[in-house]
């Protein structure tokens, strides 16, 4: 369910008029009272037709209109604004996806790497024309397998050459997709890689141009994101939680999406078994610490769900405040008419 955006005044204050709609319709129904009393006290009236009564709806809804429209132009008046999603001006996505011997498990029908790869493909057919995607493939090492690209075509086609190996360096796969959403940031790759630390560096192009501090807060950075699918188990490489830090220090968003069940499976290839399982701590903790979301996947159709939904947050992931004083305005002028013709329709006059 999606949730009404929130409201706040500038001039709160002025809500306090609102006293005057309930007064004003108690002042209201005590006239109607004395107007039927006086009527069937005198029902001599009804004969030159001053003593008619007019059925509740007639004698109410003109009434209960107008105020309702006093009601919206008092709000007007203490200039509502509302936090609402706009459309986000994101240039860039990369797709990160785990490619480690695991995702040859089929607790995920018909395998987890299928099912990811057909996700995959309605994801970037959903995204915009105007936004660039990349692909890094994730297992016992990282590479891109597609740099930043308009054309849908070249992004599929290496979805679909995508095949399982050994390891998951998820560590790996994070920061490359950083550098390639970021590639004029001076982010060194190779040195956390071996190992060592990155700082972020005085001034960024990528970040200068998004309008961001050296010490972005974690999701400020609008033009790009990082959408990470994997069943969560990193056994070889740096620790993704560093990576995360890293990209919460340039303000990159990283959803992250598991695949597979908590209970796993167990998988046999080249005469090995081993139980694999979807490993979500990690897979929150990054998406937590780069103020971006967490979603699990149990099977394919949920799978693409998720990525419709991904691709519908992307496209409308940009919150500010907007005043909407003119609506609430339109909303009583509206009102006060309608009760305005109703009463001229059923009286001949405004009551």
């Amino acid at each position: 369910m999606v949730n009404l955006p929130a409201l706040s005044f500038l001039w709160p204050t002025m809500l306090w008029l609102l006293v005057l709609v309930p007064l004003l319709g108690l002042a209201y129904w005590r006239l109607d009272r004395r107007r039927r009393s006086v009527a069937a006290r005198y029902p001599a009236l009804d004969m030159i037709g001053l003593g008619r009564r007019p059925s509740v709806v007639r004698r109410w809804l003109p009434p209960c209109l107008l105020l309702l429209g006093l009601a919206a132009m008092i709000v007007a008046m203490a200039r509502p604004q509302a936090l609402m999603m706009l459309p986000s001006r994101i240039e860039t996505v990369v797709l990160a996806m785990d490619m480690s011997g695991s995702m040859r498990a089929d607790d995920i029908k018909p395998s987890r790497i299928y099912a990811a790869q057909q996700a995959a493909k309605e994801f970037v057919e959903r995204q915009p024309a105007n936004v660039n995607i990349a692909v890094v493939a994730i297992a016992g090492a990282a590479a891109v397998v597609q740099s930043p690209t308009r054309k849908r075509e070249d992004v599929i086609a290496a979805i679909e050459r995508l095949e399982p190996q050994r390891g998951t360096a998820l560590g790996s796969g994070l920061i490359i997709a950083l550098a390639t959403l970021l590639p004029n940031a001076g982010i060194d790759v190779e040195r956390f890689l071996e190992g060592g630390s990155i700082r972020k560096p005085p001034a960024s192009p990528d970040l200068a141009a998004a309008g961001q501090a050296e010490s972005a807060v974690p999701g400020s950075y609008a033009a790009g994101a990082v959408v990470l699918l994997s069943d969560g188990q990193n056994n070889t490489g740096p620790d993704a939680i560093k990576a995360a830090e890293v990209a919460a220090g340039y303000g990159v968003r990283i959803f992250t999406v598991g695949i597979g069940t908590p209970e796993g499976t167990t998988l046999t290839a080249d005469g090995w078994s081993a139980r694999v399982r979807l490993d979500e701590e990690v897979l929150k903790n990054v998406a937590d610490m780069t103020g971006a979301q967490y979603f699990r996947a149990e099977d394919a159709s949920e799978l693409k769900q998720i990525y419709r939904s991904l691709s519908a947050r992307l496209a409308f992931d940009k919150r500010d405040v907007v005043e909407i004083t003119a609506l609430f305005t339109a909303l009583g002028a509206l009102l006060a008419v309608c009760s305005g013709l109703l009463s001229l329709w059923w009286y001949g006059r405004v009551q």
